[in-house]
This record gives structure tokens, C-alpha cells and sequence, in this order.
């Protein structure tokens, strides 16, 4: 290990750290932790037991990484917090491991997770994902890839966000969030396409044109959902990304915001 630790910072025997770590003053790093090379641990931070960082993770000043789940089930069986390769903590957030459900709570690689956003027992966040300032995650939740959510919003507990989904800030989500949707208002529904989004990430003309005809079909004709997505088998070319609205609404269990 070659790196840089503070004096002042607590590090266990048993916890693994690679090469060029840095440990801020006043941290605590506790026994069972993996934390990869190039990681930066800032100032009053605590890695607590059954953390794993990957590669170039950034823990900021006051984060709480890897505490035990806030759930009264929990009995103090052995899990993991995993977050992968160049994530971002930022200030006072908090991310709980997982309990005997999952027995780990996995964040995705290239992630930015704001000051005082929470991330609760079990939850799945992919990758690029953003949560801005007080985001909070309840249990089992699971976010897609490059979703962004804005800032102080609540997530129901086992509700699913579809990859590159955003949800306004200050609102509430209680249900599902298909892939590429824009949502907002009270109560919440989806707004639209994310076209932008779509747009800054590559996504051709075409995709976002088909995906358009779905929504339409989904959020802004009279049919229920099933009857849409009959219609959407009928009627729309099948490319990969309808594949994936079509999938994420026939395994989604709180059912669809609309």
C-alpha cells in the first residue's frame, strides 16, 4: 500500500486499501473494507464494516459509507456496501449495506451521489446514475442506468426507475418510472420523453422518434396500459429500446406511474 493517511485518521488491521489512497484527518475506516486504488477518503468520513470501493471513488467530507441497514429486521447479518470504480460521495451522505434480502446494496461505476442523498438497505443504482441533494432512497429500490434524480425527493421503498429516466426535484415517487421518461408533478406522472437527455447521450433520430410513438400509445392515448401495450406489439418496430419499456412494465410490481 502507498498512499497518503493522516495522523489523525483511524484505519483497522484488517481493512485493504490499494495503492495511492488518501486518508483525510479524522477518518475512520473500519475492519472489512476494500478500498481500491486512487481513492480520495475526505475529513471526518466514516467507511464503516463490509464497504467495498472500486477504483478512484471520492467519499467527501462527513459521509457515512456502509453503516448497517435502518431496519428493524436487521439482525446483524453479514452484507456489503459495493460502489463501483469512480463514483462520487458527496457531503453527509449516507449509504446503508444490505440486510438478509439481497445482503448487499450495490452503486454502479462513474456515479454522483450529492450532498445528504441517502441510499437505504438493498437498493441497486446502475451506472452514471445521478442523485442530487436529499434524494432519498428507501429499501430495495432500483434505479437503471444514467437516470438523474432531482434534488429532495423521497423514492418509495421497492419502486424501479428505468434507465434514463429523470424526475423533477422536490417531488414524490410512489410507483415505477419506465426508461427515457420525464416526470414531475403532484401527484407524479410523466411528463414526456426525456428527448434531451436521449439527445446529449447519442441516441439517433429514429430511436428517439419510435420512442416517441410509444409514449404516445403509453401516457397520452385513452387506452389502459395493457391495451397499449398490445398496441405497441402491433404497431411499433421492436428495436431494443421498446424492448426494454415493454419488459420493465410486465416485471414491475408497484405498477407504472402514468
Amino acid at each position: 500500500m502507498a498512499g497518503r493517511i493522516h495522523q489523525t485518521a483511524i484505519v483497522a488491521a484488517g481493512a485493504q486499501l490499494g495503492e495511492e489512497v488518501e486518508v483525510a484527518p479524522y477518518a475512520i475506516i473500519e475492519d472489512n473494507v476494500t478500498i481500491g486504488d486512487n481513492c480520495r477518503i475526505g475529513p471526518h468520513t466514516l467507511v464503516a464494516w463490509g464497504a467495498r470501493l472500486g477504483q478512484g471513488v471520492a467519499v467527501h467530507k462527513g459521509a457515512v459509507v456502509g453503516s448497517i441497514p435502518q431496519d428493524l429486521k436487521f439482525a446483524g447479518e453479514e452484507s456489503t456496501l459495493e460502489v463501483g470504480d469512480n463514483t462520487i460521495i458527496r457531503e453527509y451522505a449516507t449509504l446503508n449495506r444490505g440486510t438478509v434480502d439481497r445482503h448487499r446494496t450495490t452503486v454502479g461505476h462513474n456515479c454522483l451521489l450529492m450532498a445528504y442523498s441517502h441510499i437505504a438497505h438493498d437498493c441497486i443504482i446502475g451506472n452514471h446514475v445521478i442523485l442530487a441533494n436529499s434524494v432519498n432512497l428507501a429499501g430495495h429500490i432500483e434505479i437503471g442506468d444514467h437516470a438523474i434524480i432531482g434534488g429532495v425527493v423521497p423514492v418509495h421503498q421497492f419502486v424501479k426507475i428505468g434507465a434514463h429516466a429523470m424526475i423533477g426535484g422536490g417531488f414524490r415517487v410512489p410507483m415505477d418510472i419506465v426508461p427515457y421518461a420525464m416526470c414531475g408533478g403532484y401527484p407524479l406522472q410523466v411528463m414526456g420523453l426525456n428527448r434531451v437527455g436521449l439527445k446529449r447521450r447519442g441516441f439517433s433520430p429514429d430511436v428517439i422518434k419510435t420512442l416517441e410513438q410509444v409514449f404516445r400509445l403509453l401516457f397520452k392515448s385513452k387506452m389502459n396500459t395493457a391495451q397499449a401495450v398490445a398496441r405497441i406489439r402491433e404497431e411499433i418496430e421492436m428495436i431494443d429500446e421498446v424492448r426494454l419499456i415493454l419488459d420493465f412494465i410486465e416485471s414491475s410490481e408497484r405498477g407504472i406511474c402514468k
